[in-house]
């Protein structure tokens, strides 16, 4: 398994350590409940280095890019990012990711971990000329700071004015006197950082983060907190929620798709299906009573068979089980009464509009 620079430090603090796609990573460190909390009050820290950074520079990187991606590159300027999924011909979702624009001509692409290799070939093979991708993603570490808090404790360690970076903004500067990108972004919903730096740095950074937040109650998250907390807020997890099987529309991302932009990967096929969207839908839902789906269960009204859930989990702010599921688009509408068969049983569930907090 491959390891983020972090690694002896979460198995010094006694972390509960995973496998979560070839990486070695921290699901917990003292509960998933406690650290879902701490981010929703308080603020927690991840490490999430595990992620991958690709760079895309040239005379034709702007060109190459609002070939590859669904969403409107024209959106971007230096300083600020965009969320977009990239897609195949037929609109299946290859990943999502973000996109930073460091310079008219150079991008930063920050893709899911389980995805680089696949992404950096897909994007190679589609570059104009006079322009490079270079897999950056082994001399980055990435920490994200998430929480009420996490402005209070960012600021004692750096001169400038966060204030300054509004949300899908960054800025390069010095954290604690490591130079890095500050980027206002999360998967938690909540106010929060993720700060790009050095790898070599990864421990100086960790500690010191940790330090500047005693006094707020900072607490080490791990995986676990993060699936749950971004779940809460109805983010989509690649390899659960979409993946190449589905397409930005059935999976409520049609505001990513930029469908009267020039000619793009997936254009005719994404015009097709917006056209007659959808026969099913990503589908939030809330427990009725005691359980929890899992990804995989199927979903039921009556003997009918209905959709499939793609994440389920225990909420800590709502204190019952909530989850997402392709269904059936006549089953959608809030208010919808469905079951989810559980192992031999089936438990009662009422879909809702989302996001559930």
């Amino acid at each position: 398994m491959k390891k983020t620079p972090l690694n002896q430090i979460h198995k010094d603090m006694g972390a509960k350590m995973t496998d979560f796609g070839g990486w070695e990573m921290p699901v917990e460190y003292v509960g998933i409940i406690e650290e879902h909390k701490a981010v929703r009050k308080k603020c927690g820290l991840f490490d999430v280095s595990h992620m991958g950074e690709i760079l895309v520079r040239g005379k034709n990187a702007f060109k190459s890019l609002q070939h590859i991606i669904t969403n409107d590159l024209n959106k971007l300027e230096k300083g600020k990012i965009l969320y977009t999924p990239i897609c195949k011909e037929d609109g299946g979702i290859i990943d999502d990711l973000l996109v930073y624009c460091l310079q008219e001509d150079q991008y930063l692409l920050v893709v899911n971990a389980s995805n680089i290799e696949k992404d950096f070939k897909w994007i190679n093979k589609h570059l104009l000329e006079g322009t490079t991708a270079e897999n950056l993603s082994e001399q980055y570490a990435m920490l994200a700071l998430q929480g009420p808090d996490s402005k209070k404790i960012l600021t004692e360690l750096t001169d400038i004015d966060l204030n300054s970076i509004d949300y899908y903004r960054f800025r390069q500067a010095k954290v604690a006197g490591v130079n890095m990108i500050i980027s206002r972004t999360g998967y938690t919903g909540e106010l929060g950082y993720e700060l790009y730096f050095d790898p070599e740095a990864a421990e100086k950074m960790w500690k010191e983060l940790m330090e500047a937040g005693s006094d707020y109650g900072l607490q080490a998250c791990g995986l676990g907190a993060r699936d749950t907390l971004r779940l809460e807020k109805m983010y989509a997890l690649y390899g659960n929620d979409i993946d190449e099987s589905t397409n930005p529309f059935e999976a409520r991302l049609s505001w990513t798709v930029s469908i009267n932009k020039e000619e793009f990967i997936g254009k005719n096929r994404l015009s097709e299906i917006k056209k007659d969207c959808c026969q099913r839908k990503l589908t939030p839902f809330i427990i009725q009573g005691r359980g929890v789906a899992r990804h995989g269960y199927p979903v039921y009204v009556g003997e009918e068979k209905i959709g499939e859930v793609t994440s389920g989990s225990y909420s800590p702010t709502l204190e019952t089980g909530i989850g997402l599921a392709y269904i059936n688009n006549d089953y959608t509408e809030a208010g919808s009464q469905i079951e989810i068969k559980v192992r031999r049983r089936k438990i009662k569930a009422e879909v809702v509009k989302g996001p559930f907090v």
